[in-house]
């Protein structure tokens, strides 16, 4: 297949980036990077998550968020669901898009959600169903596709069967996630090709942590595939709660980077994303994990008047 020549990049800052920071962000900052997200030309944001407050406390004011956003039509504000409750809060919320989350390994689903893989798609079945009848989108994220940090390295027949069921849910688009960053090139071009044989290439997304330095490799090869949408999170922000040692997801900036460089186009301003990158990091206390972030903030600061 040929390099799409352009991509759509789902922001999930906001969401998974901010549930593995361990500061708790007040409810206007929150919907402050949301904006400028979405003036740096994002139109695909997941703006939080409607999951347990115990288990994820970054998350729980998610509804708060949501009432303090007044976003433009072209702009898809999406949130993850782990039941009806959720499903409500959502729609009550003005979501366009819900996500729900299933995990690859059976270790991994019992740790993160308390029920087997079996069980949490038979969970899901009528959240999804409802949520489709309510007119929403409906992704469906795998997690572990490359790797478990409890069952180690995972078949790409287990990811594909797995995203195949979602997809017969009902899921429109399918993310398939490095949880732990494991993943290398080839590794991701051979998990897309078994994904590929149950599921449309057209409705599935990547989405790479970058613990071992491999995302951008990892995209650009899926991309090779005929993938055209990649997760990513400005600053690089995140990694995964119930993975331990898990790296930060894969920096906005630098897929950005990446992708405009190579002819790919992605809608993107880069100097404004670096900005929010800037004014979320401030409020984290942190520096950028993202190297064309950290390479263009210099630039500037180098050139008088820039």
């Amino acid at each position: 297949m040929s390099i799409p020549q352009r991509v759509r990049i789902v922001e999930v800052g906001p969401r998974d980036g901010l549930q593995n920071e361990s500061v708790l962000l007040p409810v206007e900052i929150k919907a402050a990077l949301i904006e400028k997200l979405a003036a740096a030309g994002l139109r695909d944001i997941e703006a939080g998550s409607f999951v347990s407050a115990k288990r994820v406390p970054q998350m729980a004011d998610t509804k708060a968020v949501l009432a303090r956003l007044r976003p433009p039509p072209h702009v898809h504000l999406s949130a993850l669901i782990p039941n009806r409750r959720g499903l409500e809060d959502a729609l009550a919320g003005g979501l366009r898009g819900v996500a729900v989350f299933a995990a690859a390994t059976e270790t991994f689903s019992k740790e993160n959600i308390g029920c087997s893989i079996a069980e949490s798609l038979a969970r899901y079945a009528p959240l999804v169903e409802a949520a489709v009848g309510a007119g929403l989108d409906v992704r469906g994220y795998v997690s572990c596709a490359l790797g478990c940090p409890f069952e180690g390295e995972v078949a790409p027949r287990a990811v594909a069967d797995l995203a195949r069921d979602l997809a017969a849910l009902g899921c429109g688009e399918i993310s398939l996630g490095d949880t732990i960053g494991v993943g290398a090139p080839l590794q991701a071009r051979r998990l897309v090709e078994a994904v590929g044989r149950d599921v449309p290439v057209a409705q599935i997304a990547v989405h790479f942590h970058d613990t071992y330095g491999q995302a951008l490799a990892n995209i650009f090869a899926t991309l090779e595939m005929g993938v055209g949408v990649v997760d990513a999170s400005v600053a690089g922000l995140g990694g995964c709660p119930f993975a331990p040692g898990a790296g930060g997801n894969v920096a906005t900036e630098d897929v950005v980077y990446m992708l405009e460089h190579s002819g790919i186009e992605t809608g993107v301003d880069l100097a404004a994303l670096i900005d929010a990158g800037v004014f979320i990091c401030e409020r984290l206390g942190r520096e950028s994990r993202s190297r064309a972030a950290r390479a263009l903030l210099a630039q500037r600061r180098r050139v008088p008047g820039a």
